[in-house]
């Protein structure tokens, strides 16, 4: 799992790529801390290729924090098998995905 963070003005993109699963899942959230700071962000979830129950849990920590600031983020072009687990999870009805 790698998480690259960039600002482009107000906004931060994150590019997310690899799996999110309990080996890595507190990698990935120590990776996520400086977003929690941020307002409006997106994360490319084009290389993203699975996640578990941890990694939404970690999803939910930034949707809360985020929301929290008074902030909107999104997760933009995910793959369809991880889309799933997010639909299946309800997650989708929780943080946006476009």
């Amino acid at each position: 799992m790698t998480l690259d963070i960039k600002k482009e003005g107000e906004k931060t993109l994150a590019t997310l790529s690899g799996r999110i699963d309990t080996t890595n899942a507190a990698q990935f959230q120590e990776a996520i801390a400086p977003l929690m700071q941020e307002k409006d962000i997106e994360i490319d979830c084009s290389a993203m290729e699975y996640t578990s129950s941890q990694g939404l849990r970690v999803f939910l920590m930034l949707q809360k924090a985020v929301s929290a600031a008074g902030g909107k983020m999104v997760l933009r072009n995910m793959q369809p098998q991880v889309k799933e687990v997010f639909d299946i999870t309800g997650f989708s009805n929780i943080i946006k995905i476009a």
